[in-house]
């Protein structure tokens, strides 16, 4: 497990699967072969024999003294929405343990957005909370577009346990009398309610992004769109917007969890 530190709050990357997925060239058509060559030297592992995508799914675990947070609860476990495209079940509630936290011990749990491979182990099986003890940080707007399967599965259990809370934009979840802050703000476009999690201790920054990055080639050549995007332009401003920062970048499906938001060799995104 990768584990980056932020002042006095830590960042540690959980895998819940690894897997193919569909072809690389259909999910982003706009890539050029030269951002292909890029996107293959920055993630090798990426671009399977078969010409399938593999990809990891991730949740991260932020803890400090303020409290622990989850973002992003992948998979789930079999028969969770996820099941008809990806590896369920997934090894989250497994990574958790072995780095001794108990599902109890968990406060918050953001979730970016309501794709079936960000929520599944939100709640049980049965339709309770999978975290007993945490409040479940949703933007307003991906409660208001989401559908069934996964607003019956997900939103309305947690809803009826009254811990969803929504929210409208930018809001900081905890802070530390040393100034490090976490921090929700909203990266919409590849859905309308995406929000990305800033780890912030004055001069260093990790970024939790969310699906505004799924591939490397969307790193390595920002514009390119991917095929799954709600609204490709709105979710290409909020790429050029976390690329442009001085920041690490904690990534769900790159094969490296933490990558730098400007690769060697390539030059800052153009607004």
């Amino acid at each position: 497990m990768s584990t980056r530190s932020v002042g006095a709050v830590t960042v540690t990357a959980l895998r819940d699967a690894r897997g193919p997925y569909v072809a690389w060239e259909s999910a982003f058509p706009g890539a050029s072969p030269r951002d292909w060559v890029l996107a293959r030297s920055a993630d090798p592992a990426a671009f399977g024999h078969d010409g399938r995508w593999l990809l990891d799914f991730r949740a991260f675990l932020v803890r400090s003294a303020a409290g622990v947070t989850l973002v992003d609860a992948g998979i789930g476990p079999a028969g969770a929405p996820a099941q008809g495209w990806a590896p369920v079940p997934g090894a989250l509630p497994g990574a958790l343990s072995a780095l001794g936290v108990a599902l109890s011990d968990v406060d918050t749990v953001v979730l970016t957005h309501l794709h079936s491979d960000h929520c599944g182990w939100a709640v049980t099986p049965s339709g309770e909370p999978m975290f007993p003890n945490a409040r479940y940080v949703l933007h307003r707007d991906e409660v208001a577009w989401v559908t069934d399967p996964v607003a019956s599965y997900v939103v309305r259990p947690l809803r009826a346990a009254d811990v969803l809370q929504e929210v409208p934009g930018e809001t900081v979840l905890s802070s530390l009398p040393s100034g490090e802050r976490v921090t929700v703000i909203p990266t919409p476009g590849h859905t309308p309610g995406h929000q990305s999690v800033v780890v912030d201790g004055g001069g260093t920054q990790v970024v939790v992004t969310g699906d505004v990055l799924v591939h490397a080639v969307q790193l390595v050549a920002p514009s390119v769109s991917y095929v799954y995007e709600e609204d490709p332009g709105l979710a290409r401003a909020s790429r050029m917007a976390l690329l442009a920062r001085d920041a690490e970048l904690a990534t769900p499906h790159l094969t490296e969890p933490f990558v730098r938001a400007r690769p060697a060799g390539t030059p800052a995104p153009r607004p």
